[in-house]
């Protein structure tokens, strides 16, 4: 029976030197299929199948909808598409955003952990946020395995450490670790019974966790908050998992509370942005109209127009100290957040390393503690 055959990996910012280095070191005996979401530009081509295609003797190509799911087989998703796993091919969408990306992570493993159960094993690299957290927390629902990058050398610590912080994960090792970890999973061999209630159920589940895919109300995936979505002005949902709060609109636009706060935050600077322009422009022409009318004698009408200006002037005042304050409360937040890394990072360097090598067993040294005890992590 096959063991951990449907390997999904997630990263961002800073992941591609982990990707290239994991999928180098994946030797062809690997009974395993590869997928890969990276966050992307929409508009710019990605060169990602062509940089991984020169690192490994594996085929790499950019997913199409409908691709058979075969073994010793590396799939990418392309640009502006989620990539979703249904048993035995892939679906590619054109379905909400979420955590602000399409592709994103969370699809990807939600899908594959419905479709798979026990088979999958999700791999969560460097990136910024949070996406792939709860994608990650699914596949261990599901009865998969979970991996992470060590922080310690994630360019981009914060998807690593959401993972690990709220998902209880098997391992946290460092790249060079992961694909003799992963030959090390596709060798187990798991008791049949698991899969079996995973088969029961699989369709139900993959129904439920295939919300890229479809518009409905979520009236089944929490109850109704007090915040509208920024992408699309509805009314969201949350739903509390217990270490990760989420959201989800009407349409079906999916956000993490990090990733919910970082849209917000974006959206009030542009707004902030684009009223300090129109008070700017409103007080040049007011000006502008003061020195015609003054220039034809009409004094009072012209001293109307100055004292208008001044006062556009002053709100666009406040604006920018507003906005050069909140330039500063992120450059502290920035500092806070590596501050954080460093410390997970002195933890995480603490722990036992497993064999890199193919040729040996992988010991289980790494696997991480439960979170009753994250002093000695």
């Amino acid at each position: 029976m096959p063991a951990r055959d449907v390997i999904v990996v997630g990263g961002s910012a800073g992941c591609l030197t982990a990707l290239v280095r994991i999928v180098r070191d994946l030797r062809r005996d690997l009974p395993a299929t590869l997928l890969i979401v990276v966050h992307t530009s929409p508009e710019a081509p990605s060169q990602l199948p062509d940089i991984l295609g020169r690192a490994t003797s594996w085929p790499v190509a950019h997913a199409r909808d409908g691709d058979e799911l075969r073994h010793r087989r590396i799939l990418v998703a392309p640009p502006d598409r989620h990539l979703l796993i249904e048993p035995g091919r892939v679906r590619l969408t054109h379905g909400p955003h979420e955590n602000r990306f399409r592709p994103a992570v969370d699809p990807l493993f939600r899908s594959a952990a419905a479709a798979y159960g026990p088979r999958v094993v999700g791999v969560v690299l460097s990136g910024m946020l949070d996406d792939g957290t709860h994608g990650l927390s699914m596949i261990k629902r599901h009865g998969g395995v979970a991996i992470v990058q060590d922080a310690s050398e994630a360019p981009f610590a914060s998807m690593p450490m959401s993972a690990i912080q709220k998902t209880d994960v098997d391992y946290v090792v460092p790249v060079a670790e992961i694909a003799p970890l992963l030959h090390h999973l596709a060798a187990e061999r798991r008791a049949t019974g698991a899969m079996t209630v995973a088969s029961r159920s699989k369709e139900r589940r993959h129904k439920r966790s295939t919300i890229a895919t479809e518009t409905q109300a979520p009236d089944d995936d929490g109850q109704p908050s007090t915040y509208g979505c920024p992408e699309c002005g509805g009314a969201l949902w949350e739903a509390d998992d217990g270490h990760l709060l989420r959201f989800r609109c009407r349409i079906g636009h999916r956000f993490s509370a990090e990733s919910l706060l970082a849209e917000q935050d974006e959206r009030v600077e542009a707004a902030m942005w684009t009223a300090l322009r129109a008070l700017e422009e409103a007080a040049a022409l007011r000006r502008r109209m003061a020195d015609r009318v003054r220039s034809r004698g009409l004094r009072v009408i012209a001293e109307g127009y100055s004292e208008r200006a001044e006062e556009a002037e002053r709100q666009a005042d406040v604006i920018r100290r507003a906005l050069s304050s909140e330039l500063r409360a992120a450059d502290v937040a920035t500092q806070g957040a590596q501050a954080m890394a460093a410390r997970s990072r002195a933890r995480t360097s603490t722990k036992t390393r497993a064999p890199t090598k193919p040729d040996r067993p992988i010991r289980l040294a790494t696997r991480k503690r439960r979170r009753s005890t994250p002093a000695s992590d």
